[in-house]
């Protein structure tokens, strides 16, 4: 029970890595504010279930993180809940392919605001609570894309890198508070996201793997307990961690 009585916040929670991260933390007997966005009430129904069945406290809280609002209703929802806020992990995330020459502005747009403005939003929102109790742990989920980039995937690579670029950054700022700043940076995993994309790119894609075969959502998550625990994930901040099946190798 690493995280008992922490308190995080999840966003992107109802299906792939970021529901994995919440059953995992719910294992680990951590409170749970749960964002979930654009997906059936089944899915929504069956995650509460599931995080039940390990004993854990949630709140699911509907909507979209691009929009401030949302953002303020999750943090004040953990504050009123459960007191803190110690975790933080941004997941929420799309995944679309163009190649550059053929990308609209509009597709563009949707990725950064997504991938990346939503983590500064939710961050900017918690870290003055985190401040003021000086404790905190911050997860950014990116990707080995980020990192390396990818044939049409100029826009989710700029994106990502900015993730992991913005949390170099907010590790420096806010360390002297004993708050702590991460990414994970997966590469292929076995989620309905990496599902869509085409066969062709994932044929490829496994044959340049180390370990050649896509990973999976519960061998991600245990990245995120790392990170979020305590004396585990103490001294990381800044860091960009890699289930990645070898594709970046640094």
């Amino acid at each position: 029970m690493k995280l008992q009585g922490k308190t995080a916040i999840i966003t992107g929670s109802a299906r792939g890595i970021g529901k994995g991260i919440a059953l995992a933390y719910a294992k680990e007997g951590a409170n749970l504010v749960l964002n979930v966005y654009g997906v059936e009430q089944q899915e929504i129904e069956e995650l509460s279930r599931d995080v039940s069945s390990y004993g854990g406290q949630a709140v699911i809280i509907e909507g979209d993180i691009t929009k401030k609002e949302i953002v303020e209703e999750m943090v004040q929802t953990a504050l009123s809940r459960f007191q803190t806020i110690d975790i933080l992990v941004n997941n929420a995330g799309i995944l679309t392919q163009s190649l550059l020459k053929d990308m609209e502005e509009e597709q563009w747009d949707q990725m950064i605001n997504i991938d990346l403005k939503s983590v500064f939003l939710t961050t900017r929102a918690v870290v003055q609570y985190m401040i003021a109790q000086k404790s905190g742990r911050i997860i950014n989920i990116a990707s080995q894309i980020g990192q390396k980039g990818g044939v049409e995937l100029s826009h989710y690579a700029a994106a990502k890198a900015g993730v992991i670029a913005f949390t170099k950054s907010i590790a420096l700022e806010l360390g002297k508070y004993n708050i702590t700043a991460n990414c994970i940076a997966p590469g292929p995993i076995q989620t309905q996201l990496v599902a869509e994309i085409n066969e062709g790119w994932k044929l490829q894609k496994q044959k340049e793997l180390a370990v050649p075969r896509f990973g999976t959502v519960e061998e991600v998550a245990p990245t995120a307990v790392l990170l979020a625990s305590s004396p585990d994930g103490n001294i990381y901040t800044g860091q960009t961690l890699g289930p990645n099946s070898g594709d970046v190798m640094l």
